[in-house]
């Protein structure tokens, strides 16, 4: 069976992904409107002029494959719990980022298979950085015009020796964040904006990412992807299982934690942060 994301076709979907990238850049390094959606979360023209460059690319690329959208119209799940391949994708995680002018913010990728992540781009255009995660293949950082190169998360150093690495939302904390980290043996915080987040464990400069606050698939997906292909995981919070996605009627995540290690130390902080 042929795979369905060869090495040409992987290729030309970066390079959109790129173009897309150029267009939000556009916007970005001038005036823009910023509207309000009904959840009350921002919205430019850069997130419309993303999402119709994405679509654009990958109806033209994979023909019939279903699309599910950030700024799509809303799907009903009996008609997307019969897809067993579709491409999730957020054309602008860190709306607020950007809006801030941080530099912070990316354009999402995925391939999602019977639920699984298995294919992600994820790309920072002010960065000027890429990552790239598929299943059974590897994981890949590009800065600028560079080469890409092989990355992958790292060993839970000792605590005693170095910190832990935990990252947190830029824009988003929460009560739970904070026990977690409290019950955590030495750590030091990193702070970060979108799935940029994910990627900073996929490319072991952290070593967990625990989001204990809302998420939908979309923002999650394509750094997911990259970082089970760097040989991390992304689990549910709760149950400790893979993320996965198409699985009910809501698109919103559980709270989930990213890691380059399973630990015992970590998981009960968890436990006992999910109680407190």
């Amino acid at each position: 069976m042929t795979e369905f994301v060869t090495e040409d076709r992987r290729t030309r979907l970066i390079e959109g992904v790129y173009a897309a990238g150029r267009e939000v850049l556009a916007i970005y390094e001038r005036d823009f409107e910023i509207e309000t959606k009904d959840d009350k979360s921002p919205l430019t023209e850069a997130d419309m002029a993303s999402h119709h460059a994405l679509v654009a690319l990958l109806e033209a690329e994979a023909p019939g494959v279903p699309i599910l959208s950030e700024e799509s119209g809303e799907i009903p799940y009996g008609t997307r719990q019969a897809w067993q391949r579709y491409w999730l994708i957020d054309p602008l995680d860190g709306t607020k980022e950007f809006i801030k002018k941080n530099g912070e913010f990316t354009l999402n990728v995925a391939l999602i298979e019977q639920g699984v992540p298995v294919f992600g781009i994820v790309h920072a255009p002010v960065l000027d950085t890429t990552w790239v995660g598929q299943s059974g293949k590897g994981a890949w950082k590009q800065e600028g015009d560079g080469p890409s190169h092989p990355i992958a998360t790292r060993q839970l150093p000792d605590p005693a020796r170095h910190p832990w690495a935990v990252v947190g939302s830029r824009s988003h904390g929460s009560a739970e964040f904070e026990a977690f980290c409290a019950e955590l043996p030495n750590n030091e915080r990193v702070s970060m904006g979108s799935s940029l987040k994910l990627c900073l464990v996929a490319e072991g400069k952290a070593d967990l990412y625990p989001r204990l606050a809302p998420t939908s698939e979309w923002d999650t997906a394509a750094a997911q992807a990259v970082v089970t292909a760097a040989g991390g995981e992304v689990l549910n919070a709760h149950t400790l299982e893979p993320l996965r996605c198409n699985q009910q009627d809501s698109v919103l995540n559980p709270f989930f934690i990213a890691c380059g290690q399973r630990d015992d130390r970590w998981e009960m902080a968890l436990r006992t942060s999910l109680k407190s």
